[in-house]
């Protein structure tokens, strides 16, 4: 058996290998794709099993493919585990190679859960769907722009019938004129793809019964419900219901305090938001551990699980994220920090000349440090 430690990069690889059979070591630089494709089809004339770990990258679906048609067996490592695993402060790819080697001799390489081939190309449906609803709302914005400069105030009645003619009929300047005809066009040539999109959702929802029974929650329609079990993957990939809960409910944690840092980009000092890393994230893999880190995520409530801000099912809504991430306190905390940071700083108030008194709306010394 044929042992690889594989140290990825978008160009080449870093990889070092033991011979199970000859106990050889042996280190080599790989560059893509020819000069890798070639070393692993010579690998596989000999007939031996060979198993190959690498951390968990992107732009590597190729390699994956690779190892696939050759019967390779291939291990995805937690990045952020392996991370603390290194013991040396000097980082280089060949240290970085056979760190991954020793890892899968000693038995504790951290090998995550990887998505099939069918799941993955599922997804790149959400994703192009997904991409393609951004692009229509910022054509339609666009639009909108135009017909307020010219006093024309329709809201979502500019896009019937009769408000497309007003819209029209509006007269422009010759190249506000060419704006407003390409955007037109634009939005015809988007609105069909994504129609075609979410029929195509709907007869992937209808063959999938787990992707169906969760259909059947209030607010939960087939782009939630193919969405979360595509990101669930498989259940038995966890623990118990809790970890299944901090998973899904990471993301959400994440979005939520990414749209607060932009409502309040000064006021976020010391926030550490929940971003998922490499090694860990909604994309596939594993994030059990980025999840349970969170001592919020942890529990089995999750605060501003009702409310939601908005969804795809027939009941769906809820209210804004932003009012979501007040009630979990992280526009409070953050205000508070800046208001005890600026009592340092300037301790005269500018208005009455007088002492601020900071002490009545500053937290406890224990929700402070915390």
């Amino acid at each position: 058996m044929i042992i690889i430690g594989c140290d990825y990069h978008p160009g080449f690889q870093q990889i070092a290998w033991l011979d199970g059979d000859s106990g050889e070591l042996q280190e080599r630089r790989l560059g893509h794709r020819e000069e890798a494709e070639q070393f692993y089809h010579e690998l596989s004339k000999g007939g031996l099993t060979v198993r190959v770990g690498m951390e968990a990258s992107g732009h590597a679906r190729w390699f994956e493919r690779l190892l696939n048609e050759l019967q390779f067996e291939l291990w995805i490592g937690d990045a952020a585990e392996i991370r603390t695993k290194r013991v040396r402060k000097q980082k280089t790819d060949r240290q970085d190679a056979q760190l991954l080697l020793r890892l899968l001799l000693e038995d504790r390489f951290p090998k995550i859960w990887v998505p099939d081939a069918e799941n993955r190309d599922l997804r790149q449906l959400l994703w192009h769907r997904h991409r393609l609803v951004q692009m229509r709302t910022r054509v339609m914005n666009q639009l909108h722009v135009v017909a307020l400069n010219e006093g024309l105030r329709r809201k979502k009645a500019l896009w019937r019938p009769a408000g497309r003619v007003e819209l029209q009929a509006l007269s422009l300047a010759p190249w506000a004129s060419r704006r407003r005809q390409d955007l037109l066009d634009l939005l015809d040539r988007l609105t069909p793809k994504i129609h075609e999109l979410n029929g195509k959702l709907e007869q992937i929802v209808e063959r999938r019964p787990v992707t169906r029974q969760l259909s059947t929650h209030p607010g939960v329609g087939p782009l939630t419900a193919l969405a979360f079990e595509l990101v669930i993957g498989t259940p038995e990939r966890f623990a118990c219901a809790k970890q299944i809960a901090s998973y899904v409910e990471a993301g959400a944690v994440g979005r939520i305090q990414r749209r607060s840092a932009a409502a309040w980009p000064h006021q976020q000092t010391g926030q550490r938001s929940v971003a998922l890393s490499a090694g860990g994230s909604s994309a596939g893999h594993g994030a059990e551990r980025s999840a349970m880190a969170q001592p919020v995520l942890s529990s089995g409530h999750a605060p501003w699980a009702e409310d939601r801000q908005s969804g795809d099912g027939p009941q769906a809504g809820g209210r804004v994220v932003l009012d979501v991430a007040a009630r979990m306190g992280l526009r409070t905390d953050a205000a508070t920090r800046f208001a005890r940071g600026r009592a340092r700083t300037s301790p005269w108030c500018a208005v009455n000349h007088r002492r601020n008194d900071w002490v009545s709306r500053s937290p406890s010394p224990g929700s402070s440090k915390k």
